[in-house]
């Protein structure tokens, strides 16, 4: 039992919160018993560097039973105690507690790499970076990692471009069976709930504005204006904001809608997304949140370096008192409000992504030492054994290639 575990008396209630995200989980349980069959991962060391919640609960226990050695990490803030409890319990060396401070995180981190993990499985590629600075004998045991997240995968990329990246990653979000359902459908409608649930609002006639049109923003408009919402769209790149026209959104600067919004939530996961110009021009009473995203995606530091203060009114919500007079409310300090407030994506969306992440793990095991230290697409075909696997789960046939189809 590892003593990092807050809370290790919780595990049962950790373990059923888990056994009922199986039931939903096909994909994942498909593939890796595909794994176990072949006995590609066995004795492999796998790190996970992930929101620590029943359904990735789920993919640490298949691949241990594929016989990987595991090992999990994560922020206090996206770490579920009773959760982490039951996978110390069925012996999953989890390095992760919901009370730990920044400095205890990193310690935490740095323990968890000291395992000498041959795979890492990253979401926002703290550990994948952190492996970097690393002593030479845990550089020297990775294989590789995958990343799952768009903001991970950028600093990554810039890595590689300046020669610093020393061993391959695997995009994982980059496949399709990821990105056109995690980061559209999932974090779309688990940010709109969260954010719903939190103020205990309807959205009817609401106006929400969504800083930045990717997949995430897709989602997060198309499930706020399902729930009544009107919806304003701010983005940079004109194809996109072409595409929000021809969606029905309205389409402004930023600072502009902000200024008629009574929530804007930002979709881009970049730093400063909503800077002080544009908390300034929220509405008095407005809120706003982060979908996905980074550290200061609200440029809350700015913010009360250029005099604003805080209070905490409620739970998850700080009210922030801007110079200009206004207040607004800030959900849950600017962090990822799907995870951090909400219980992240639904069951069956995580099922695809963690699909993919197996088969990342997968490539990597087998191909890994031949990769050049950049950033690598998952296979198509490896995409497409996602794909089918939740087809074949669902019923669901479709015509074979060759096949006339009428």
């Amino acid at each position: 039992m590892n003593s990092a575990v807050r809370t290790p008396g919780a595990w049962r209630h950790g373990q059923e919160k888990i056994d009922w995200a199986r039931r939903f989980m096909p994909v994942t349980e498909t593939l890796a018993g595909e794994l176990l069959r072949a006995r590609t991962l066995a004795g492999l060391r796998v790190g996970l560097s992930l929101v620590l919640e029943p359904k990735t609960a789920n993919l640490a226990l298949r691949l241990a039973e594929a016989g990987a050695d595991v090992s999990v990490v994560c922020r206090a803030v996206n770490t579920r105690d009773d959760v982490a409890a039951a996978l110390d319990r069925a012996g999953i060396a989890v390095f992760a507690r919901s009370d730990a401070s920044a400095a205890t995180e990193q310690l935490l981190r740095t323990e968890f790499l000291a395992r000498r993990q041959q795979i890492l499985v990253d979401d926002g590629a703290r550990s994948i970076r952190l492996a970097h600075s690393a002593s030479a004998d845990v550089l020297g045991a990775l294989r590789g990692a995958s990343e799952e997240t768009t903001s991970g995968l950028r600093p990554l990329r810039a890595m590689a471009g300046a020669g610093r990246l020393r061993f391959p990653v695997v995009a994982a979000n980059d496949a399709r069976s990821k990105t056109l359902f995690d980061n559209d459908h999932g974090t779309g409608q688990s940010t709109v709930l969260a954010v719903a649930d939190l103020l205990g609002t309807v959205l009817t006639g609401k106006s929400v504005v969504v800083a930045g049109y990717g997949y995430v923003g897709r989602g997060v408009a198309r499930s706020a204006r399902a729930l009544g919402a009107r919806i304003t769209v701010a983005e940079i790149d004109p194809i996109r904001a072409l595409e929000a026209l021809h969606a029905g959104y309205r389409v402004a600067p930023l600072v502009e809608a902000a200024a008629a919004a009574d929530i804007l939530i930002s979709a881009t996961g970049f730093a400063h997304t909503v800077d002080v110009e544009h908390l300034s021009a929220l509405p008095d009473g407005a809120a706003v949140a982060v979908a996905g995203g980074v550290d200061q995606e609200i440029a809350l530091e700015a913010a009360f370096g250029s005099g604003a203060s805080t209070r905490r009114t409620a739970d998850r919500i700080d009210e922030i008192d801007l110079p200009n007079g206004r207040t607004v409310l800030v959900l849950d300090n600017g962090g990822c409000i799907n995870c951090t407030a909400g219980e992240g994506n639904p069951i069956e969306i995580m099922d695809l992504s963690f699909g993919v992440q197996l088969l990342a793990v997968e490539y990597l095991a087998l191909e890994g030492s031949g990769l050049a230290a950049e950033v690598h697409t998952l296979p198509a075909s490896a995409d497409a054994r996602v794909a089918h696997a939740k087809l074949s789960s669902a019923g669901i046939r479709i015509d074979n290639t060759g096949e006339a189809v009428r």
